[in-house]
Formats: structure tokens, sequence, C-alpha cells
């Protein structure tokens, strides 16, 4: 699982070498094929006008990220409102046992 948050666009440029990290140290059978899950957390501060939109990260950059990776997934949640928390973990939990 790799979570950023969407309200810091540093948070998200970091995900590739908190990834790699991972892969590096993990040592899995299949990196190309790792089941990792993307989560931005804060989905509820995605409207928020005291964030910058400079700082805001869109779910479709997220999207194209996840793409160039291979199959992982991307979810926007929110552990304040728990919103998407139950459907990220389901997910983590499917690609995990598949």
């Amino acid at each position: 699982m790799l979570v950023y948050d969407i309200t810091n666009a540093k948070s998200f440029e970091s995900l590739e070498s908190w990834r790699e990290e991972f892969l590096l140290q993990g040592q899995p059978k299949d990196p190309d094929n790792f089941p990792f899950v993307v989560i931005g957390n804060k989905s509820d501060r995605a409207e928020d006008k005291k964030v910058p939109i400079l700082f805001k990260v869109e779910f479709q950059y997220v999207q194209q990220w996840c793409k160039t990776k291979g199959k992982i997934q991307g979810f926007e949640a929110s552990a304040k409102e728990s919103t998407n928390v139950e459907s990220a973990f389901l997910a983590i939990a499917k690609s995990a046992s598949s």
C-alpha cells in the first residue's frame, strides 16, 4: 500500500521512490506484478479553499501513474469521514490473495 496526501503534491511525487524502496528492501518474487494499491488520503479536504490549488493532487494524475506501473489500483479516501477506507483495504486483501 502506498499512501499520499491529496493536499500535498510532494507526497504524491514521492510514490515512485517509496515503491522502488519497498521493492528493493522486500525483494518480492515478481516485482513487476506486486499488488500495490495507492491511496490518496484526506479526500475530505479536496474542495477545501484553504489548500492552494498547486498543492492538490488531481485523481486523474494518480490514475495515469497507476496505469504506467501495471495493475495498481488507486483510491481517494478519508480516514476522517471513513470514505473509501474499507474499499481500499478490501482491494488490498483481494489483490494479496490473488
